[in-house]
């Protein structure tokens, strides 16, 4: 039965009902943002802010009056000054050179390594996959600092085994050599990250459906076709993903090469392009020429990793 004011009014209801939903779905659009809310202020904290400085810093120039600069310091806008002194430096520029070539050769072989490794173990075949998947792994959990200095061990003259084992036979083998230590590096990452990037081709395989296989084994596939024509294919994605990362980590390189500047003297301290722009920041003083090689290595991890998507992408189509 109605009241009086409904019956006097009827567009009350309505108009209240209205705002009810109105405020239901205003919660239900804001509910997300507020949970994303403490992650999207870390996010902006730690990286977008971080990026916005040092872009701004690479254009920055700083000028002090005075013999140490007692008088003041007084900041500008640079230009592109910063970055063509960041290319005019040719030890820079070698270590750019230096870290492309470490990943033409360095990338496919993990690559190609970590495949064969997450093939093997998701065989039918397979003996312990758990136990191998853990050993495998286990290598990314060590940091590369930590693994550096283990296979120092191995590679300086008078303590490693593998070398004297080789002068034992009369082989000469210099693991730090100019000519060496950058495959001494590689053979250090490789060994670092095969297993993080075979876990991420077996969670790809893992995802291929049963009856895939089944309809393959009716039709008479061995174990050799199956991984040629169904499986490579079909975790193409995963490829594409390990590869990505590891041409980004290529030009991150950074603890392996600091560390054995103590035991190689042939790396320096600009060796590669990370500890290049380490040092020309905490060991040159000089923060805004640092930032622009920092952005340069950027924007080449982008440029390589755009290329390379394109081209993976252009070939499937």
């Amino acid at each position: 039965m109605s009241t009086a004011a409904e019956t006097a009014h009827p567009a009350v209801p309505r108009r209240e009902g209205r705002d009810r939903a109105r405020q239901q779905r205003r919660a239900v659009t804001s509910a997300p943002w507020i949970l994303l809310a403490p992650f999207l202020a870390l996010f902006a904290l730690t990286f977008i802010f971080p990026i916005i400085a040092a872009v701004g810093s690479s254009f920055t120039k700083v000028t002090r009056s005075g013999l140490f600069g007692e008088t003041g310091v007084h900041s500008g806008f640079a230009g592109f000054e910063n970055y063509a002194r960041a290319l005019g430096d040719g030890s820079f520029v070698a270590s750019i050179g230096r870290v492309l070539l470490f990943g033409m050769v360095q990338v496919p072989v993990m690559i190609a390594l970590c495949t064969v490794l997450a093939l093997l173990l998701e065989s039918a075949s397979a003996k312990w996959p758990g136990f191998f998947r853990a050993a495998y792994f286990m290598p990314y959990g060590v940091p590369g600092v930590i693994a550096t200095i283990l296979w120092s061990f191995l590679y300086v003259p008078g303590l490693s085994p593998l070398v004297d084992a080789a002068g034992s036979v009369g082989l000469t083998v210099n693991f730090l050599g100019p000519d060496t230590v950058l495959w001494s590096i590689a053979n250090i990452v490789t060994w670092s990250y095969t297993g993080y990037n075979m876990l991420i081709v077996i969670a790809q395989l893992k995802a291929i459906p049963s009856e895939v296989y089944e309809a393959a084994r009716v039709d008479g596939a061995g174990p050799f076709r199956v991984a040629w024509t169904i499986q490579l294919p079909l975790i193409r994605p995963a490829l594409v993903l390990t590869t990505v990362f590891s041409i980004i980590g290529t030009l991150q390189l950074f603890a392996e090469a600091q560390v054995l500047q103590t035991v190689a003297p042939a790396v320096n301290s600009q060796y590669t392009p990370n500890l290049s722009a380490y040092t020309t920041a905490f060991a040159y003083n000089d923060y805004n020429v640092a930032a622009a090689q920092a952005v340069l290595i950027a924007l080449a991890a982008f440029i390589l990793s755009f290329t390379f998507l394109r081209f993976t992408n252009r070939k499937s189509s």
